[in-house]
């Protein structure tokens, strides 16, 4: 590969949505690198890397930092792409039934390697669906199912899914579980208590799935609208508006409903929704209306095995990567103490895996489902 303008011959896709898939896939390797756990040593306390490292962490509950808005984005690219394949398929002659069946099979092998992922190791198994893969497999099928519909009815169906979600966390009557905003005392804790047959840690829950479904429904209208013979600046335009709409929705009502996450409640979805809007209209003009894309092969690369490296890092192929360096490191940094040593062995398992998917890439091995 030399440049981006390989990528879009070869793809015959816009080159932005390569570069926002990939940038996405390309911080989360990263924080499977562990380099970002570094960034928030005591020794930067204070400083702006502190604060950088800061961003790179999930807020504990109530708010919002730049790491919170990463699946949101990962949901909302699917989406976009959806049109785009989609419609090359029909258009080849492919029929409504064939892609439906396409898509079911998707959307169990997304839920399968997503459960199977709490497998590996120690520990007892059950059936747990809060990671990328296995919430993908339930938004990605209900945007497909969608896809044919008008804007607006896609649209309500996406209000309708936030709507459902909001109820069923404030109306919801069972002692113990009837808190909407309270950490494993609310609806979402229920369902996987007593659906799934235990609670995870860190307060997420599986039911999230629902209500993130809108951010792969707008992101299949987004898509919509790059597909548009629209001039550039009005497609701009009209994804810049929908996106400060969307933030202004979820920070306006944060004081009654409150930004959260781990629970995906109704503002935190409008506001990293409209977030994904932004970066999205960012991309498109900076990448494929003002044509600065030099470089940008270096992020979109990542996601064209998404799946691969993904699933390659979250069983423990960063740990046996940051085996190989660890005895050589201390040789060249051990001077800066443990905390360089942590800082290098991460950089280059996060330069290692980014390297996988180059390799990858140039041999043209694609590994999807």
């Amino acid at each position: 590969m030399t440049n981006s303008t390989q990528l879009t011959a070869e793809n015959e896709r816009i080159l932005s949505i390569d570069f926002f898939r990939g940038i996405t896939m390309f911080l989360l390797i990263g924080e499977f690198s562990g380099l970002f756990e570094s960034l928030t040593d005591p020794f930067f306390k204070g400083t702006i890397v502190s604060f950088i490292g800061k961003q790179l962490e999930h807020h504990s509950w109530n708010g919002l930092r730049f790491w919170d808005l990463i699946q949101p984005f990962f949901m909302f690219i699917v989406g976009v792409s959806m049109p785009f394949s989609f419609t090359r398929r029909w258009n080849k002659g492919d029929s409504w039934n064939e892609t439906l069946h396409h898509t079911l099979k998707r959307s169990f092998w997304l839920l399968f390697f997503g459960w199977a992922l709490y497998c590996i190791g120690p520990g007892k198994i059950g059936f747990r669906m809060t990671n990328v893969l296995a919430q993908l497999s339930v938004t990605y099928l209900i945007a497909f199912l969608l896809m044919r519909k008008t804007v607006k009815w896609q649209l309500l169906a996406s209000f309708a899914l936030i709507l459902l979600s909001f109820l069923l966390y404030q109306l919801w009557p069972i002692e113990g579980f009837n808190q909407p905003y309270i950490a494993d005392h609310n609806f979402g804790a229920w369902f996987d208590l007593n659906i799934l047959g235990q609670l995870n840690g860190g307060h997420w829950v599986a039911f999230n799935a629902i209500p993130t479904s809108a951010h792969t429904i707008w992101g299949v209208l987004a898509g919509m609208i790059l597909m548009n013979e629209w001039p550039p600046l009005k497609k701009i335009r009209t994804l810049v508006i929908a996106g400060i709409l969307g933030i202004l929705i979820g920070f306006a009502l944060d004081p009654w409903i409150p930004i959260i996450k781990r629970i995906c409640t109704p503002t935190f979805v409008f506001a990293s929704g409209g977030f994904a809007l932004l970066a999205l209209a960012l991309s498109y003009w900076l990448i494929d209306v003002v044509k600065f894309n030099k470089g940008i092969w270096v992020f979109a690369l990542v996601g064209m095995n998404p799946l691969f490296i993904y699933l390659f890092a979250h069983i423990g192929g960063n740990e046996l990567i940051a085996k190989l360096y660890k005895p050589f490191v201390p040789l060249f940094f051990g001077w800066g103490g443990e905390l360089a040593i942590n800082i290098v062995v991460s950089s280059l398992v996060w330069f290692t895996l980014w390297y996988i998917c180059y390799f990858l890439y140039r041999r043209k091995i694609f590994i999807r489902v």
